[in-house]
């Protein structure tokens, strides 16, 4: 609703607007009136009204004066100015400071209506003006951004333009990548968020200002819907495009392992096993090796392979591109624990087996053998060394959880690439690491709860720094408060 202010010095001006006008018809509270005009600048000043209707003769401070102050502070405020007879000269001023219209005494309420049906309707072109323009500068600031993530710096000129002022303040840009609209991460003190669609995916750009504080991710730590991927938090905008393309694999792994709450990049331990020359093709390829997904490695290879007699290449260009699938598949039999003498004999060079080749059939027939071969690599190696280094895994937690656990500290402990042990540690308990750390802290916390300790005291033994934060986490994964689960146990 709109607000009205009404300035007179005549006292049965103001009672007879009040009770003869009907502001409620105009979508209108009238939020006050006064009777001398330093008053009256108090007042607006305390409720800001959109409209002001005012006499031009008043004590104290006249009307123009009043005018000219309200629209030095606020310019689109709507003002509708009382005269007198002899007072034109006054009028030409006040139209000179942009007064919506101008009433002659004795003021007639018809002319009143209008006056304020005119201040309403110019009122709401500026609102469709400004919600124009607003949107208009969203969209192209949008487009900055997307351009941001795809080109880097060659296009942070551009989005430097389109943030403003702020852009100065910028201390560093995390990429969060979804499936769904989910707002999770809102605008904040220390940062901005520009929200995008691409396809199906769902992106949220996370701009820090002064400082790289944790203030943005709060919400996302207790988060249990939809998978949420981020990307690694980068100080330069130029690196917009590597925290995007960590999120969406994080994303990716994300749905694999638990199919929602919140995936970092930095928990799958993959800061350097990703070549980014890699196509969307050979990632997919990838990703089935570290599942442990042979009749997908197998599918994704076949076509693969189709693709590849279709194009026209040369020997030497066929020859390092099956290179190179080959030697990222042995990445990541490595992250398993594996060794290539158990896969291959000491003297296997692959280099120089496809080197012999001479038809296109052949490399392609090479290439499937070496990447089933490596995937059954993998499986045995998985078979067999599961169940102890999980074993190993759930002692070190169980030590641990009081404190800042990641999965990266708990891999090294048990000797595995992060990722690979990630995914193994969801296949033999059938829950990811995060959210089984989460449970023996919570289970922990629930005993806690029935002494004497502060919830500060608790939060901290458990593995929080913030009560505030493990509030949050328990009442997610109890259903009540710390202090409600407390008082539930005492009343027993």
């Amino acid at each position: 609703m709109l607000k009205a202010a009404v300035f007179d010095d005549e006292f049965i001006v103001l009672r007879g607007l009040e009770r003869l006008i009907d502001w409620a018809e105009f979508g209108i509270e009238l939020v006050g009136t006064a009777t001398d005009g330093i008053s009256a600048l108090a007042l607006f000043r305390e409720k800001k009204p959109d409209i002001v209707l005012t006499d031009i003769r008043m004590p104290g401070m006249n009307g123009l004066e009043l005018i000219e102050a309200i629209r030095s502070e606020a310019p689109d405020t709507m003002c509708i100015v009382f005269s007198g007879y002899n007072e034109f000269e006054y009028v030409k001023s006040a139209i000179k400071l942009g007064v919506v219209d101008y009433l002659e005494k004795p003021v007639n309420i018809e002319k009143i209506r209008e006056g304020i049906g005119k201040a309403v309707a110019r009122l709401a072109e500026l609102n469709d003006y400004s919600s124009l323009k607003r949107k208009w500068h969203q969209g192209l600031l949008e487009k900055a951004v997307a351009n941001l993530l795809g080109k880097g710096e060659e296009a942070a000129a551009e989005w430097q333009k389109q943030f403003g002022d702020d852009s100065g303040r910028v201390a560093g840009v995390t990429v969060l990548v979804g499936t769904e609209e989910e707002n999770v991460v809102a605008d904040g003190e220390g940062h901005r968020v520009v929200r995008l669609a691409s396809g199906p995916e769902r992106i949220a750009v996370v701009f820090h200002l002064d400082s790289l504080s944790d203030e943005w991710s709060r919400g996302l730590e207790a988060w249990s819907s939809a998978v949420i991927g981020s990307g690694r938090t980068y100080p330069d905008i130029a690196d917009a495009p590597k925290s995007c393309m960590e999120a969406r694999r994080a994303l990716r792994y994300g749905k694999f392992l638990e199919g929602k709450g919140w995936v970092r990049f930095e928990d799958l331990g993959e800061t350097d096993a990703q070549s980014p020359a890699l196509s969307e093709r050979e990632e997919e390829i990838l990703f089935d090796l570290r599942i442990g997904d042979k009749t997908g490695l197998l599918e994704k290879i076949d076509a693969y392979l189709e693709e590849f007699r279709g194009a026209k290449r040369t020997p030497e260009a066929a020859e390092v591109e099956l290179l190179r699938i080959v030697m990222h598949g042995l990445d990541v039999a490595k992250e398993t624990g594996g060794s290539l003498p158990d896969m291959y004999p000491a003297d296997y060079r692959p280099q120089l087996e496809i080197r012999d080749l001479t038809t296109q059939e052949e490399m392609a027939a090479w290439l499937r053998k070496q990447m089933e071969t490596i995937m059954d690599g993998i499986l045995s190696v998985r078979h067999h060394s599961k169940h102890a280094a999980i074993e190993k895994a759930l002692r070190y937690i169980g030590k641990n959880y009081g404190r800042d656990l990641t999965q990266q500290e708990v891999a090294d402990h048990v000797q595995m690439n992060a990722t690979y042990f990630s995914l193994l540690f969801k296949e033999e308990m059938d829950i990811s690491y995060i959210k089984y750390l989460t449970q023996v802290r919570m289970e922990k916390a629930k005993l806690l709860l029935g002494g004497e300790e502060s919830i500060q005291e608790i939060s901290e033994k458990v593995g929080y720094q913030h009560a505030r934060h493990f509030s949050e986490v328990f009442k997610k994964y109890a259903g009540m408060t710390p202090g409600q689960f407390r008082e539930g146990r005492a009343a027993r």
